[in-house]
């Protein structure tokens, strides 16, 4: 099996990185940056944000696994204490694989300009470069809300976690195959009205936006934020791809939900 692996690059994370190398070499594992079997990543979420982008154009024959050095994350379900152990069950042990749903965001230029597109493991944010942001939404090519606000956050189930928490959004377990749209400070008065309420939508169901007033934005894809110019439209589903993680013991979501945000 080959396996490569990426770290957060504070020094507790080399030191792992360098310690884990070793010891699966030693099992005959073959360290292979370029086309992995499976891709460990040493840090956080963030650092496994990381390893998913550089891995988005072999999802269907990679696989991740983490394990985190500073707090508990969603992603990264190992601790250091443990890494013998996990050692031993990727050399050792056939993995069963949990597959995750993905964003798939769709960004389309004036004046036939080449479409761009990403996928996102945890949400994409819109807003405007220096204003308040107006945007048509639409939904299966339907007319919903003209939205005026600071932004529009679309994330995954597994993202829905992260900033959409923050904007009161709902948490969705990961086996459900949806998006959620939740607002970012809207902008609501006798003359402007949004729906207001988060928005939680079905695989088959996509989501696009039209600007109205200026055509350049900031787009976030999970930790990337990119200008994007002269946009046409801005398009939002649940991609085809998926993202696959190595499990070699049960990794409850709802217990991380409690262990992150509930228990003392």
């Amino acid at each position: 099996m080959k396996f490569a692996i990426t770290s957060k690059g504070d020094n507790k994370s080399n030191a792992l990185m360098h310690k884990m190398k070793t010891y699966l070499l030693d099992f005959d594992l073959i360290y292979d940056e370029e086309q992995p079997d499976i891709v460990v990543s040493i840090g956080g979420d963030g650092t496994l944000l990381y390893a998913f982008h550089r891995y988005t154009g072999r999802l269907d024959k990679t696989a991740f696994v983490g394990i985190h050095t500073g707090h508990l994350g969603f992603y990264a379900d190992w601790v250091p204490e443990e890494i013998e152990k996990l050692v031993i069950a990727i050399a050792k042990t056939p993995f069963q694989v949990s597959e995750y749903p993905l964003l798939e965001v769709i960004i389309r230029y004036e004046h036939g300009g080449r479409e761009t597109r990403y996928l996102a493991l945890n949400e994409s944010t819109v807003k405007a470069v220096d204003a308040t942001l107006v945007m048509d939404v639409e939904i299966r090519s339907q007319h919903f809300e003209r939205f005026r606000g600071d932004g529009l956050c679309v994330s995954t189930p597994s993202g829905s976690t992260a900033y959409n928490k923050a904007l009161g959004g709902a948490i969705l377990h990961p086996s459900l195959s949806a998006i959620q749209i939740a607002e970012m400070a809207s902008i609501n008065n006798k003359v402007f009205r949004t729906v207001g309420s988060p928005l939680v939508l079905p695989a088959h169901h996509t989501c696009m936006l039209k600007p109205v007033n200026q055509p350049d934005f900031q787009i976030t894809i999970d930790h990337l934020t990119l200008l994007h110019k002269d946009v046409k439209s801005i398009q939002f589903r649940v991609a085809d791809e998926k993202i696959r993680f190595a499990r070699f013991r049960p990794f409850p979501f709802w217990k991380r939900v409690h262990d992150s945000f509930v228990a003392d």
